[in-house]
C-alpha cells in the first residue's frame, strides 16, 4: 500500500530557484512544476501554485522537505490544507474508490497522474476558501448598500478593498488553467481513462465551475462598486463646481454693492 499526501503550503513556490537549489533526481520539470524521483516508490511533486505532494514518505521526511522548500515560498500559510489518498498496488485491474485507488502496476506515469489529481483537489479546496472569503466580504458590502442606499466605505478605503479583492481574484484566476489534463493523457488511452476517473472521484470539474461562478459574482459586484465610486466622485466634483460658481457670483454681488 502506497500513501499520497498533498499539502497547500503557500500561495506560490519559486520553481526556478528551488530547482537550482534542490539537486535530487528530476523525472519531469517545467516552469510550473517539478517531479522528483527520490527513491524506489518515493516521489515528490512540487507545483508553482503552492502545493507539495509526497508519495510513500514518512512524517519526518515530509517535515524535513517542507523546511527545505519554505524559503522559496511566497506567503506561507499558517494552516495547511491537506489531502490523503491510498494506492493499492498489484491489483487485478484499476479500480477507483473513496480516497483509494487499486492499480495493476506501479508505473511512474500512473503514480504521477494520481499525485497530480490529489494535488489539484487540495488546490481547489484552497481556491474555494479564497473565493468564499471574497463572496462573504462582497455580500457584507452589498447588504450595507441595500440597508443604507450607499457603500459604507470612504473613497480611499473602497479603492483599497477593490485592489485587495482584485489581487486575490487575479491570483486565483492565473492558476485555474492548471486543471486541464496533462499532455501525456492525450497520447495514452489508459492514462486518459485513469485521468477521467480520478477527476470524477475528486469531483474536480464541478468544484472548478463553482469557483469560476463565485469569481464571476465577485467580478460583477466589483464593477458595481467601481461605478458607485465614480458616481460618488462625479457628484463631489459637481458640488465643488457649484460652490465655486456660487462663490464667484457672491463676489460679483459684493463688488457691485461696494461700488
Amino acid at each position: 500500500m502506497l500513501k499520497v499526501l498533498a499539502f497547500q503550503i503557500a500561495d506560490s513556490v519559486d520553481i526556478k530557484s528551488f530547482k537550482a537549489a534542490f539537486t535530487a533526481e528530476i523525472y519531469y520539470a517545467d516552469s510550473e512544476e517539478l517531479f522528483y524521483n527520490i527513491d524506489k516508490e518515493k516521489l515528490i511533486y512540487v507545483f508553482k501554485y503552492g502545493i507539495v505532494c509526497f508519495l510513500n514518505h514518512t512524517e519526518v521526511e515530509m517535515t524535513a522537505f517542507l523546511q527545505v522548500i519554505s524559503p522559496y515560498c511566497k506567503n506561507l500559510l499558517s494552516e495547511r490544507l491537506s489531502e490523503e489518498f491510498d494506492i493499492e498496488t498489484h491489483a487485478p485491474k484499476i479500480k477507483l474508490g473513496y480516497n483509494k485507488i487499486e492499480i495493476t502496476e506501479t508505473d511512474i506515469e500512473i503514480l504521477r497522474l494520481i499525485m497530480l489529481n490529489v494535488s489539484q483537489s487540495v488546490a481547489l479546496d484552497h481556491y474555494d476558501q479564497q473565493t468564499n472569503i471574497l463572496l462573504e466580504e462582497t455580500n457584507y458590502h452589498t447588504q450595507i448598500l441595500e440597508k443604507k442606499g450607499k457603500l459604507d466605505l470612504s473613497g480611499i478605503n473602497l479603492k483599497k478593498y477593490i485592489g485587495r479583492t482584485l489581487n486575490i481574484k487575479n491570483r486565483i484566476a492565473e492558476n485555474l488553467y492548471i486543471f486541464d489534463s496533462p499532455e501525456e493523457t492525450w497520447e495514452d488511452e489508459n492514462l486518459n481513462k485513469l485521468d477521467i476517473g480520478l477527476k470524477k472521484t475528486f469531483d474536480l470539474q464541478a468544484r472548478f465551475r463553482t469557483i469560476q461562478e463565485g469569481l464571476q459574482i465577485v467580478k460583477e459586484n466589483l464593477e458595481l462598486f467601481k461605478d458607485l465610486l465614480q458616481y460618488r466622485n462625479s457628484v463631489v466634483l459637481e458640488w465643488i463646481i457649484i460652490i465655486l460658481i456660487l462663490v464667484e457670483v457672491v463676489n460679483l454681488f459684493v463688488e457691485k454693492f461696494l461700488q
